[in-house]
C-alpha cells in the first residue's frame, strides 16, 4: 500500500524546516546505513543529534500527530525520529530493502520498520531526477511530490532513489512501527476506515450502518493490534 499524504507540512512549518536544514552541517549519508544499504547509498545526511535535525524533526512529528490520513493509514505505535538527507547532482540510492529493525544510537530506541515515509522538502521543479521508485505488487511506481507532501509505503518493498541530474533533492525520511504488523490487514483496516468516513459524509454519523461498520472496524483493530 503506497499512500500519498498531501500538505503534511503547512507553509510556515515547511519554511522553518528548510531554514534549519539549509544551515545544518551535512555529513556522509552512510552514518545510518546497514551493510546492504552502504553498498548502494550515495548522499548526504544531517547527524541525528544535530540541533537542526532535532528541531526540524519535532516539526515533522507534530504535523504527523494531527494528520488524520497518516494516522488512519499507518496506525502508528512507534515512530523513529525523523532523519534528513540530501542528494546533489549525480547522487542516488540504489535498490534496497530497509532494515527490519532500526535502532537509534543516541537513545537506544528500537523500532520495527513496518512502514517507511519520505517527506519532500524541495519542489519537483527545483531538481531533475531523484524520483523515489518503489516496486509494488502492481508494478513499479515512481513518486516525486510537491514540497511539504509525503509518501508512505511498506518498508519491506524494494525501493530506490533515482540519480539526481540537476539541483538538490532534500527530504526527511524515517520509519514507523504500526500497531498492525501485517501489511494486508493494515490495508484492509484503512479501506474500511475510508469507506466508513465516506458513508458518514453521505448518510450522517448516526446512520445505523455507519455505527455498525465503525464497530466492525474497532473489533478488527482490537483483534489484530499489538498495542
Amino acid at each position: 500500500m503506497l499512500i500519498a499524504i498531501p500538505d503534511l507540512l503547512g507553509t510556515d512549518q515547511l519554511a522553518r524546516i528548510r531554514e534549519l536544514v539549509a544551515a545544518g552541517e551535512w555529513v556522509d549519508g552512510n552514518i545510518t546505513s546497514g551493510h546492504q544499504s552502504a553498498l548502494a547509498k550515495d548522499n548526504y545526511q544531517l547527524p541525528d543529534d544535530s540541533p537542526a535535525a532535532l528541531e526540524a524533526g519535532d516539526i515533522v512529528l507534530a504535523a504527523l500527530g494531527t494528520n488524520p490520513l497518516f494516522i488512519a493509514a499507518a496506525l502508528p505505535l512507534k515512530i523513529f525520529p525523523p532523519l534528513f538527507n540530501a542528494y546533489s547532482t549525480g547522487q542516488k540510492f540504489g535498490t534496497h530493502v530497509d532494515n527490519a529493525v532500526r535502532i537509534q544510537s543516541r537513545t537506544g530506541l528500537r523500532v520495527r520498520s513496518d512502514l517507511s515515509i519520505t517527506v519532500f522538502l524541495e519542489g519537483p521543479a527545483e531538481y531533475d531526477g531523484g524520483e523515489l521508485t518503489v516496486e509494488t505488487n502492481f508494478g513499479v511506481q515512481q513518486v516525486k511530490l510537491p514540497a511539504g507532501h509525503a509518501v508512505l509505503y511498506p518498508s519491506s518493498s524494494l525501493h530506490r532513489v533515482e540519480p539526481v541530474t540537476r539541483g538538490r533533492r532534500i527530504a526527511s525520511f524515517f520509519w514507523i512501527q504500526s500497531m498492525i504488523r501485517d501489511d494486508a490487514a493494515r490495508a484492509t483496516l484503512f479501506d474500511l476506515d475510508q469507506s466508513v468516513q465516506d458513508l458518514a459524509t453521505e448518510a450522517g454519523h448516526s446512520h445505523p450502518s455507519v455505527i455498525r461498520l465503525t464497530g466492525v472496524y474497532h473489533n478488527l483493530l482490537r483483534r489484530w493490534a499489538d498495542a
